[in-house]
């Protein structure tokens, strides 16, 4: 496979920050239940670029997004919350701007003194910001005097406040950003063999065409959640009422085939835990095999496929996990999420490297207490994916030209 030849990326310590205003796309794009921030560690991994920022008497303007409001305003999709959160964290006051361009984020960010950290609202109210359109990245741009990338969980997006705000700006990644690039490259690049990659959750589509490309680095993959029913559907087996991406069992056919072709193992759930209806008190069954009967549904790995997934994960020197095993958000279908948390926690202890990307699997860990058990934890699923993939992010790609 062909590498990327590095970027010459400028970096926050390169950057005089005293009072400039200095604006900071962050990832706060965090899980949310009833208003209130179920896990803040994508809030936690911004804070060192902010204090050194705040250290050196910026003026910081943080833009984010949260969700998919689709191009418009959501009460629900509001980021107040994060800067009440983030305001805990730093200890310091964080105001809120209820417009991330206009008049009223205007006077915000005039109204903003050295060491002062101003978040401004929801990216993804304005349809501009997916679309990178040049007059709102322009509008982004007119709040800062530099520009910081440090959103790492954004840089696989070719988006207004990711790569149209370069355009505008000098800018530089923070140390979040530093930090994912550093540890991803050098242990994917070099990383001590067997290498296990581990790829649940339910987006199909999103990440067949990154399996495709693992199997050019990896010696085993495992696949779990709801896309192993498309790769089960692709073998003729039957999958009951699973989720099921039609559009998609060619291609996890061909999966399939490179993995054959390459020699490497690809690893489906021997068992499945399966329910007529997905809510918590559904009476839960376990099949005797592969197959799922035709009137139930499967919600996350059995206890057979859990076993041999910890045993491959025992045997592996670096592990790469991203999306979960099952439906985790409901507890009874959470066991083999969490088992190969566990598994992957023992596997650290004995001295391989784990790296766990996703905000899902990091839910599962900020459940289990087991975060700080990993080698590394990515606080971009997509963008780390991509990476392993060997493709340039857009947002890197901006600031570098």
């Amino acid at each position: 496979m062909t590498e990327k030849p590095a970027l010459k990326l400028k970096r926050l310590q390169d950057m005089v920050v005293k009072g400039k205003r200095v604006l900071v796309r962050v990832d706060y794009n965090v899980p949310m239940k009833g208003g209130k921030i179920e896990d803040n560690a994508r809030i936690r991994e911004t804070l060192k670029t902010l204090q050194a920022l705040i250290d050196g008497g910026a003026k910081v303007v943080l833009i984010a997004h949260l969700g998919r409001p689709k191009g418009k305003p959501e009460p629900k999709f509001t980021l107040k919350p994060v800067a009440e959160e983030l305001a805990k964290l730093l200890k310091r006051p964080v105001a809120f701007a209820a417009h991330c361009v206009g008049p009223e984020a205007d006077k915000a960010v005039a109204a903003l003194k050295p060491g002062g950290v101003l978040l401004l609202e929801n990216l993804r109210f304005h349809a501009e910001e997916e679309a990178n359109d040049p007059a709102f990245a322009k509008a982004l741009a007119k709040h800062g005097d530099l520009f910081i990338q440090d959103a790492f969980g954004a840089l696989h997006r070719a988006h207004a406040s990711t790569a149209g705000v370069t355009k505008f700006l000098p800018g530089a990644i923070g140390f979040l950003v530093q930090r994912e690039l550093e540890f991803l490259d050098r242990v994917i690049g070099n990383p001590q063999r067997p290498f296990l990659a581990i790829i649940g959750g339910a987006k199909v589509s999103d990440k067949l065409g990154v399996l495709d490309k693992l199997l050019d680095r990896v010696d085993a993959l495992l696949i779990g959640g709801g896309m192993a029913y498309t790769f089960l559907a692709a073998q003729g087996i039957n999958i009951g009422k699973s989720l099921l991406e039609k559009d998609q069992i060619e291609a996890a056919k061909r999966v399939i085939e490179k993995a054959y072709s390459k020699k490497v193992e690809c690893l489906l759930p021997a068992d499945h835990l399966a329910v007529r209806e997905i809510k918590p008190d559904a009476a839960v069954t376990v099949t005797q095999a592969m197959s799922i009967p035709p009137d139930l549904i499967g919600v996350d790995i059995g206890p057979h496929a859990i076993e041999f997934f910890q045993e491959q994960i025992g045997k592996a020197k670096t592990i790469f996990w991203n999306g979960p095993m099952g439906i985790f958000e409901i507890e009874a279908f959470a066991k083999g999420s969490v088992a190969v948390a566990e598994a992957m926690a023992e596997a650290a202890k004995n001295g391989a490297t784990t790296i766990v990307g996703g905000g899902d699997s990091l839910s599962v860990l900020a459940k289990t207490g087991l975060a700080s058990k990993m080698s590394h934890c990515s606080t971009g699923g997509g963008a780390s994916l991509e990476l392993l993939e060997g493709k340039a992010l857009p947002g890197l790609v901006a600031l570098a030209s």
